[in-house]
């Protein structure tokens, strides 16, 4: 294979044939449920209702059936056929039809006009794409590294680590023994890294953007046999790789180096055959999150993308009527997605948006109780973005888009207010538009953006989230975001942390105080631990217990819901804002403890005061850290008194009792998936009987 498009057969049969015994061998489905099911996961399974039980053990017969089933379904599987059931006469003519079709994004780009509304982005996206034609990748916090010549898709880079091909049900891809991360090959596969290539050449019409896609797309599919290599194991993945690929073929179609009829067929059916394993391999539970809803946008997308086809028909409305029914359920009225997760609330509001655009490009009707629940995650990404446009580092990150068009920092949200303001129609979103434009430039087109504001001017007010539990007390300066709401995932820990009534802080303009991210998942369990467990938060912790305790080191998604809270008072004003929240994780101590926190923010001299009040008896150890945000320096500054130095910037915490010892020291903060960064953090502890402790900080 090479790029001037001399492009060799690759049938999936003949590659299929060449895999290990272990990924083909013929097994009752029965036997391979039980060979792989664990006492220890067979108890909680049975704790679940009947009907879940048997209908989770139905699925996973299913699944593992496809280890026979799947070969023999592929090998009847060509887009000739396809072509012929969607009534086209062969598969150029096909490929021409879908082509006439509207795509998720606008079909072209004026790039005089785009480089006048974005001076220097051109220049960075065709950096960025040339660095992605090298193959040169960073991905979940690898910083740049050479893939080389030859891509290895089943290979965590960063680890060394490679899974052998196999029958993806079959493959243990979770090594809690070791450092290997299998969310890099993923990542990798989901392609999503060379979309600023498409960008390239929707800017440019080089044809070498679209052969290097193309390549790497056919060289994808020979690598990884359908259902049998690792880059197969999570449903979620072969799902944001089909979105990837829909847009690639309206931006790629219509170039000479995708004329190739072999990789026209290639593509088609491949593309059919994500959608075929999406719709059987969906990941329903009896609580369900952001890969349910990922699963069912990628259904959703193929099945409109392939219309034609009565199987395709199918896909499309099922995930249409998975998605109409799972964002009433995974997102509150007010906004917030119950995963108790920043990052993964902009992650579900694209999984939900997508969808819906491409819907309505497809001169669909989308319900209007859908607007509105978007509208409301709008809103609340509006709420939760601070003065400077970064976002809280709540609950677990991976850095997960759906489609990335925009070169601003990872943890910068702010497109989404606009976008989803134009989406849904929503006036008061349309109007506190802010932040950089590009992305709403690639995914609506550059006409949208004149329809924005050119500036925001309106005055942002304290606000609650009272479903979700989340309460800001902001203005143009200020930017407090306390954590008083339910345990993620509907109780179950999923994407949330131990961070009740935990905050981050900006004062005039500067980030003090924050949270300490995610930084790992099963590439270091304890690591993972650490970042979501009560300690690497800034909320009171007693006796060194955890707020909700951890059922085992190895569930890493899992939490004992312990605790309640309580949002006792919350008050916005112009002069002051405040909020009084409770919880009573604490309460099964021997002596049990109630957590009370009290925040006031003074706008006007921008200071922010924090009242803690722990009630019941006995002596106990508390212990209230406070992270300072990366950059941020502290000194001792007298008995009761710490400063606050950043860029030029002098701040002061002081508190007011006494009997609290302070300790200056060194934590971390993980900006981003894989990322970490050492800060300084004060810790107030006190032993001995409970006692208020009141804070400043300003």
């Amino acid at each position: 294979m090479n790029s001037s498009g001399n492009l060799r057969d690759r049938s999936f049969p003949a590659r299929w044939a060449i895999l290990p015994v272990q990924g083909r061998r013929k097994v009752s489905p029965i036997a391979e449920y039980l060979a792989i099911i664990s006492l220890s996961r067979l108890g909680r399974v049975l704790r679940k209702s009947p009907i879940y039980v048997a209908g989770r053990a139905w699925h996973e017969l299913i699944s593992h059936a496809e280890r026979v089933r799947a070969p023999r379904r592929v090998r009847r599987t060509d887009a000739a056929r396809l072509a012929r059931v969607a009534g086209k006469v062969d598969v150029a003519a096909w490929w021409n039809a879908l082509l006439e079709r509207n795509g998720p994004t606008p079909d072209s780009i004026d790039a005089e006009r785009f480089d006048q509304r974005f001076p220097g982005e051109s220049r960075r996206l065709l950096a960025h794409a040339d660095r992605a034609v090298a193959h040169h990748v960073d991905l979940l916090g690898s910083g740049q590294v050479d893939l080389g010549a030859k891509i290895d898709w089943q290979l965590d880079f960063k680890s060394g680590h490679r899974w052998a091909p196999a029958f993806c049900k079959s493959i243990a891809y979770n090594h809690l023994d070791r450092p290997s991360d299998v969310k890099v090959p993923w990542e990798l596969s989901r392609m999503q890294w060379l979309v600023p290539v498409g960008q390239a050449y929707a800017l440019t019409g080089e044809d070498r953007y679209a052969a290097k896609v193309r390549d790497l797309v056919d060289d994808w599919i020979y690598e990884n046999p359908h259902a049998a290599t690792v880059n197969w194991a999570c449903t979620m993945d072969v799902a944001l790789r089909a979105i990837c690929w829909i847009w690639f073929f309206h931006v790629f179609g219509g170039s000479p180096a995708w004329a190739n009829a072999g990789f026209r067929e290639r593509f088609l059916t491949h593309l059919y055959l994500h959608g075929d394993f999406v719709s059987r391999h969906l990941e329903k539970a009896d609580v369900n999150g952001n890969h349910y809803a990922a699963d069912a946008a990628g259904l959703a997308m193929v099945g409109q993308f392939f219309e034609d086809l009565p199987d395709a028909r199918r896909w499309r409305d099922k995930g249409w009527t998975i998605l109409s029914g799972e964002i009433l359920k995974q997102v509150f009225v007010d906004g917030v997605d119950f995963e108790a997760s920043v990052p993964y609330h902009r992650l579900v509001l694209e999984l939900f948006l997508w969808p819906a655009l491409y819907r309505r490009r497809g001169g669909m009707s989308v319900a209007s109780d859908y607007y509105e629940r978007l509208a409301a995650m709008g809103r609340f990404a509006e709420a939760y973005s601070r003065p400077d446009g970064s976002a809280p580092l709540w609950g677990d990150a991976d850095d997960a888009r759906v489609l990335p068009f925009g070169g601003q920092d990872i943890n910068d949200h702010r497109y989404l207010i606009g976008l989803v303001g134009l989406a849904t129609a929503d006036a008061d979103l349309v109007n506190k538009s802010r932040g950089p434009g590009q992305e709403i430039a690639w995914a609506l087109g550059l006409e949208a953006l004149d329809s924005l504001p050119a500036e925001c001017d309106a005055v942002p007010r304290s606000i609650a989230f009272p479903q979700g539990g989340f309460f800001i007390l902001r203005d143009a300066r200020n930017h407090v975001f306390i954590d008083c709401g339910p345990l993620g995932l509907a109780g179950r820990g999923g994407h949330g942390h131990n961070d009740l009534l935990s905050f981050e802080a900006t004062i005039d303009g500067v980030n003090l105080i924050s949270d300490c991210g995610a930084y790992l998942y099963t590439a270091d369990y304890r690591e993972r631990n650490n970042f979501r467990s009560t300690a690497y938060h800034n909320t009171p912790q007693i006796d060194g217990e955890e707020i909700n305790r951890f059922l085992r080191p190895d569930l890493l998604w899992t939490l004992r819901n312990d605790a309640r809270p309580t949002a006792e008072h919350f008050e916005p004003g112009e002069v002051t804002s405040a909020f009084t929240g409770s919880h009573d994780g604490y309460r099964r101590l021997a002596d049990p403890v109630l957590v009370r926190r009290a925040f006031e923010l003074d706008h006007v001299r921008c200071v922010l005061t924090i009242a803690h009040d722990l009630s019941g008896h006995g002596h106990h150890c508390v212990e209230i850290p406070f992270h300072l945000a990366p950059g941020v320096e502290a000194t001792m500054s007298g008995g009761r008194h710490v400063r606050l130095r950043t860029s030029g910037r002098v701040f002061d915490f002081s508190w007011e009792q006494d009997g609290w010892e302070i300790e200056l020291t060194k934590a971390r903060v993980s900006p981003s998936y894989g990322v970490v960064v050492q800060v300084d953090k004060i810790m107030l502890r006190r032993r001995g009987a409970l006692a208020p402790l009141s804070v400043t900080i300003g």
